[in-house]
């Protein structure tokens, strides 16, 4: 997608509308517990970097769930509208609230060791722990 594109979407209410030129294609699970909790399931979200624009902001409410992350939802309907990461603003956008139907693909699972066993999807995808999910997102520490 070039980055003229911009990828549109909005809540359930359409009070929040959201659009991004920056949307990776590559569609991820998360199974940790606080997604789960958070949605009653997976977390099936897109990676957009912080070229995200938001109207009727005065509408999304914004939770700190971790030290490191925080999500946001629109605080009429409900609608979960991002995961945000703190230290680079980068979003992870429930892959659902876009409007236009996009070219993805469904190739990684992460908290795998946190998926329940009353689920599973049938794609072959490429499945990460937490652990190695952090480890990837950490920079090396410098050596003294």
């Amino acid at each position: 997608m070039s980055e003229l594109s911009l990828v549109k979407g909005s809540c359930l209410c359409g009070a929040v509308k959201i659009a991004t030129a920056s949307i990776n294609h590559h569609v991820a699970a998360c199974h940790c517990s606080i997604c789960r909790k958070w949605g009653g399931g997976a977390l099936l979200g897109v990676e957009c970097d912080n070229g995200v624009s938001f109207e009727g902001t005065e509408n999304i409410g914004v939770y700190q769930s971790s030290e490191w992350a925080e999500r946001g939802f629109c605080n009429k309907c409900g609608t979960h509208l991002f995961y945000r990461l703190k230290e680079n603003h980068h979003y992870y956008i429930p892959v659902g609230i876009f409007d236009s139907k996009l070219d993805l693909v469904f190739d990684l699972q992460v908290f795998i060791e946190e998926k329940p066993a009353y689920y599973s999807f049938a794609n072959e995808t490429k499945n990460m722990t937490g652990e190695e999910l952090f480890a990837m997102l950490t920079p090396p520490s410098s050596q003294e």
